[in-house]
């Protein structure tokens, strides 16, 4: 089953179990329709076994027999299933007395099953819920998958049919276990210092200074534990010398030995009290201020704390494997009680951090590299891999949104990837030719060359502590380079140069002056317009100035245009990851305009829209863009990518289309003499002129007169989707009061909407309520007209539109076209019109945002002849009359990619080639190339206006 066939049977299956089940009744066939449906599992009843026995020893002593509700051998699964009323965390009684939730009984079966029975998986569900549970994991956290969204989670199912589903890599999964040990620490811990992560009611100044400091000293605490912890497994310190030197304490004075050792790891060695204990004595001193802050507190340390620090994070764990790049952010994270609260780690994969930093300048090296190691010359090789190697060391890098390090930290990785490679490269020819300062200074490359800003004081240590650890990694690379020569990591030498501040109030030259600064990358917070805080507002009107829809643009534009102004006169180049909405709607115009004209930056690469995973538990997917952009004059291949394609832009233009920079604005008007194009009709009625079909029954059953006043009322779901519920409102419009002025039920709802409106705080509102019995605005005519739904699926390759009677009321969900022709809607309809709304309309995550002043209003008509005009309208009857063959199918049916129609593709297909030639357009003409035409002929109108 191919992808597209898994979607739409996900799709199906989701529509038919979306009410829920029973938990007796409905387990199997749920399960059995999962199982063959969507995984494509042929013989799925021999697959999966129900009612699986398993003895338990219960509370009386005595062994009984329970029951499974789902086994699958192959794989090792164990289900547990709820019906849909049960909360997945919700604990209930067990037939021997105990409170378990759905996990915990499960969990229970799954320890009384044989050894090569157990369960690898362990998955609970209510229907509606499907948690997943890993059981190699060291604490085993659900991966949850709400059924609305399986269409885009199936994959994530795939170990129900796979044995060899794609493991995590070694120092992924390490990397991960490590967060995890330390997330148990830090709860344990934070029972000891004996406070809240959350603010109590009404704390005092004097408390919440208090917990505030509490909490830092917890966070201090737990990222010198993991330093130390990393440094006895690396081979920093002697192996298990941290270990060896806590064991010989009790819990109660493990408090003071970690004092002690604190104090000892930050004195350099000529310092220290001659009369030290040897155990003491032999640590190194470390440096770098990572135990210098003696104001942190520690708390009495319990048996609890001293068994995770001995035996499991330190005798059960080896730390040295770990991914500096994932971990620092996954240890954040771990800590960071926002994102704890959320349900789960948070960190940006290393295969999205490479869509920014190779771009922008790993690819180059490498390439540049390769060149060098391609001269057949030892002689004339050598001196070019040293100058190489000196460009390593001279490259420096800013990440002005760095959270825990990550693209930093990456970035470094791959730079001392580089130079061992280099070092190694000049090692492999006459070693006599080789300069003695290969070995005395043989690395270059240091973390003094990385530079962040970030916010949060905490994220601010683990970044650099996510250096240092891979620092020591690549210095242990390097040591097998030179044949086992070593090299003293400690004490701390370099240090990362990460500033805490707010990165759109600094000054970014006083974190690193422009004329020293190479790279400027990152990934800045996703913040929409509309979820900026009233601050955050102010601090994008302080960076862009008061502009159109200053106080509509997402929080990222501030690390754009803060870049823009640093880069000016020099050869920075730089690389943002941003939501989508910055390339969209009517963001774009007001964004772009200061950055292209005022600041004259150039895209020099973009990877156009992608779901940005963040890794996380709750993997909330994020539409998202990559743009590279700089001053510079030089010529560079400019290139777009999108999906698994590359390709080669003579210019990209913000919407990233290889085309000229036009910026296309709102416009309250369209261009051309053409029908207005309105949103539907907005009753602002507190619900009150809305009817359920039941309701409408029950009104016209006590009074027939009133028929008059009830129209059936439509939304863009109810136009879209036939499994709707069928809506009605009162549309008294134009109405006689006496028809229905004695009706208590209307005159009811009509009071309702006069109170409602009475009480809002916007003025039009209020001034509403002198006229209760008309909807807010009602703009449909007593005519046919176009309906378009304002948000549509990204899937379909054409939005559904349609001819709609004035008796159906359209709500303020769709737009509207009064007295609109067929030769409209073949317009509309048309690939054309479709290519130009998918580049500049909004977007809703994935899905398109119709709407009149961003598409409509500013897409060009063509001119067409009186030949071309009637070509269109046959065409455009031609997809009325291919719907018409399928009454019984929805307009989401006929336009899902996997169903619709060979009739109706067809008839799209003729008129889509008619209005291309309206256009004098080629048919083998690409999107993009269609849209970039579609942009002159914009400017031009624009040009006509003045």
């Amino acid at each position: 089953m191919d992808d597209i066939k898994q979607r739409e049977a996900a799709r199906q299956f989701v529509n038919k179990w979306q009410s829920g089940g029973d938990e007796i009744r409905d387990c199997h066939p749920f399960w059995l329709d999962l199982l063959h449906d969507v995984l494509g599992i042929d013989n799925a009843t021999d697959y999966i076994e129900f009612e699986k026995p398993v003895k338990l020893p219960e509370g009386d002593g005595k062994i009984h027999s329970r029951r499974i509700d789902g086994y699958i051998s192959s794989v090792k699964v164990l289900i547990e299933q709820k019906g849909s009323n049960h909360p997945l965390d919700e604990k209930e009684p067990q037939s021997g007395g105990e409170l378990l939730t759905p996990y915990e009984q499960a969990k229970r079966y799954n320890d009384n099953l044989p050894f090569d029975e157990k369960a690898r998986w362990i998955i609970t569900s209510n229907f509606t819920n499907i948690w997943i549970y890993d059981m190699n994991a060291t604490i085993p956290t659900p991966e949850k998958i709400e059924l609305a969204e399986l269409q885009n989670k199936y994959p994530l199912l795939d170990f129900l049919v796979k044995k060899d589903v794609k493991k995590l890599s070694h120092e992924m999964e390490v990397s991960i276990k490590a967060g995890d040990i330390v997330g148990l620490l830090y709860d344990a811990f934070l029972k000891q210092y004996g406070i809240s992560e959350t603010v109590p009611e009404n704390e005092t100044p004097e408390e919440k200074t208090k917990r505030e400091h509490k909490l830092r000293s917890l966070n201090a605490l737990c990222v010198r534990l993991v330093f130390l912890f990393y440094a006895e497994d690396a081979g920093i310190f002697e192996r298990k010398q941290f270990h060896d030197y806590m064991s010989q304490f009790s819990a109660r004075e493990s408090r003071v030995a970690l004092l002690r050792l604190f104090k000892v790891l930050d004195t350099k060695e000529q310092d220290r009290d001659d009369y030290l204990e040897d155990d003491l004595k032999a640590f190194p001193y470390v440096n770098g201020g990572l135990f210098s802050d003696e104001t942190i507190e520690i708390p009495q340390i319990n048996e609890e704390i001293r068994s995770l620090m001995l035996e499991h994070a330190s005798e059960d764990f080896n730390w040295r494997d770990i991914s500096p790049t994932i971990f620092g952010a996954v240890f954040e994270s771990t800590l960071n009680p926002e994102t704890r609260r959320s349900g789960g780690m948070h960190y940006t994969s290393i295969e999205n951090i490479h869509k920014v930093i190779d771009p922008l300048f790993l690819d180059d090296l490498k390439a540049e590299f390769n060149d060098i190691c391609a001269i057949s010359v030892f002689r004339s090789r050598l001196p070019k891999l040293h100058a190489f190697q000196k460009k390593l060391a001279s490259l420096t890098f800013l990440d002005p949104a760095c959270g825990s390090g990550n693209f930093l930290t990456e970035t470094y990785l791959c730079l001392r990837k580089l130079e061992n490679k280099t070092i190694s490269a000049c090692l492999h020819g006459q070693m006599t030719m080789v300069d003695d300062n290969v070995f005395s200074n043989p690395i270059q490359v240091s973390i003094s060359q990385f530079h962040g800003i970030e916010i949060n004081d905490f994220a601010v240590t683990v970044a650099k502590t996510a250096l240092w650890i891979a620092e020591s990694q690549m210095m242990k690379e390097t040591e097998e380079i030179l044949y086992g020569q070593h090299l003293e990591f400690l004490p701390l030498k370099t240090n990362a140069n990460i500033v805490e501040d707010n990165a759109l109030r600094i000054d970014w030259n006083d974190v690193i002056p422009a004329n020293m600064l190479s790279y400027i990358m990152g990934n800045p917070p996703f913040v929409g317009a509309s979820m900026c805080s009233s601050e955050q507002k102010k601090e994008i009107v302080d960076i862009v100035g008061k502009i159109k829809l200053s106080n509509s643009l997402d929080y990222v534009v501030g690390w754009y245009y803060k870049a823009a102004e640093m880069i000016q006169g020099t050869n920075i180049h730089c690389a943002f990851v941003s939501t989508n909405s910055i390339t969209q709607g009517e963001q774009v115009a007001p964004m772009w305009d200061s950055l292209l004209h005022k600041y004259s930056i150039k895209l020099d690469f973009a990877y156009r829209t992608f779901i940005w995973d963040s890794e996380a538990n709750d993997k909330a997917h994020v539409y998202c863009v990559i743009i590279g952009f700089s001053v510079s004059q030089r010529d560079i291949e400019r290139k777009i990518f999108e999906n698994d394609k590359v390709f080669v832009a003579d210019h990209i233009n913000p919407y990233l289309l290889d085309a000229p920079d036009v910026l296309i604005s709102s416009r309250s008007v369209p261009f051309s003499n053409v029908p207005k194009l309105t949103k539907g009709n907005q009753p602002t009625d507190d619900g009150n002129f809305i009817m359920t079909e039941k309701e409408k029954n029950e009104l016209l059953s006590i009074d027939p007169s009133v028929s008059c006043c009830v129209r059936r009322y439509i939304g863009s779901r109810d136009f879209l989707h036939n499994d709707a519920e069928t809506r009605y409102c009162l549309w008294l419009k134009d109405i006689n009061p006496s028809i229905y002025s004695k009706n208590r039920e209307i005159m009811r709802r009509l009071e309702a909407v006069r109170e409602f409106r009475s009480q809002s705080s916007a003025l039009p509102t209020r001034k509403a309520a002198e006229w209760p019995y008309r909807f807010f605005s009602c703009p449909q005519k007593e005519t046919n007209y176009l309906l378009i739904p304002r948000h549509s699926s990204w899937r379909r390759r054409y939005i559904p539109i349609g001819f709609m009677k004035p008796e159906i009321i359209a709500s303020d969900a769709n737009s509207i076209i009064n007295d609109a022709t067929i030769y409209d809607f073949g317009i509309l309809t048309s690939n054309v019109h479709m290519a130009w709304m998918r580049v500049v309309a909004g977007r809703l995550k994935g899905d398109y945002r119709y709407s009149g002043a961003v598409v409509y209003n500013t897409f060009p008509w063509p001119s067409p002849s009186a030949d071309q005009k009637q070509k269109i309208e046959q065409t455009a009857q031609g997809i009325l009359d291919a719907r018409a063959l399928y009454p019984d199918s929805s307009l989401a049916d006929l336009y899902d990619p996997l169903t619709m129609p060979p009739e109706l593709r067809k008839a799209h297909t003729a008129n889509d080639i008619a209005v291309m030639h309206a256009y004098g357009f080629s048919t083998k003409m690409s999107e993009s190339d269609c849209v970039a035409e579609l942009m002159k002929m914009y400017q031009n109108l624009v040009a006509k206006e003045g």
